[in-house]
């Protein structure tokens, strides 16, 4: 049995949405991420992959996703503590509002970072490198590779 996770590739003004995970956090603690989080049990419904990643990053940095967020690619990935997690990746492109850390149990901090400077970033994890790569790709309709 997997958790199912959204996550969102928030881009603006030339730079990605990057924060910084809580100490406190079960998994990948103090780890640079994007933003974002389980989907709840909702019975039927319609949309929820997308309706969970507004949801979350309105949640943990306090903005908004006014359009339709863009599917980027999926993943599985086992927890510290032995959970499986399917992972999906939306790219975010009309967001308003300045991000902060609303919980500090669940964000430490955020970052405006371009792609380059995620690359670049030793403390990044690869699966983000993956993810931001994806995103540009993406955006821009060429292959972008963060591998050296």
């Amino acid at each position: 049995m997997f958790i199912i996770n959204t996550e969102a590739a928030i881009y603006r003004d030339g730079k990605y949405l990057i924060c910084k995970r809580s100490e406190k956090e079960e998994h990948a603690a103090g780890m640079l991420s994007l933003i974002g989080g389980k989907v709840e049990v909702e019975g039927f419904s319609t949309d929820i992959l997308e309706r969970t990643v507004v949801r979350e990053v309105a949640e943990e940095v306090g903005v908004i996703i006014n359009r339709r967020p863009r599917y980027v690619h999926s993943s599985s990935f086992v927890t510290d503590t032995g959970i499986h997690i399917v992972n999906i990746n939306f790219l975010c492109e009309d967001v308003e509002g300045e991000p902060y850390a609303v919980s500090a149990d669940e964000v430490e901090a955020v970052y405006w970072m371009t792609a380059k400077e995620v690359f670049a970033e030793v403390e990044a994890p690869d699966y983000l490198k993956e993810s931001i790569g994806r995103a540009e790709t993406l955006r821009t309709g060429a292959k972008i590779s963060w591998r050296k």
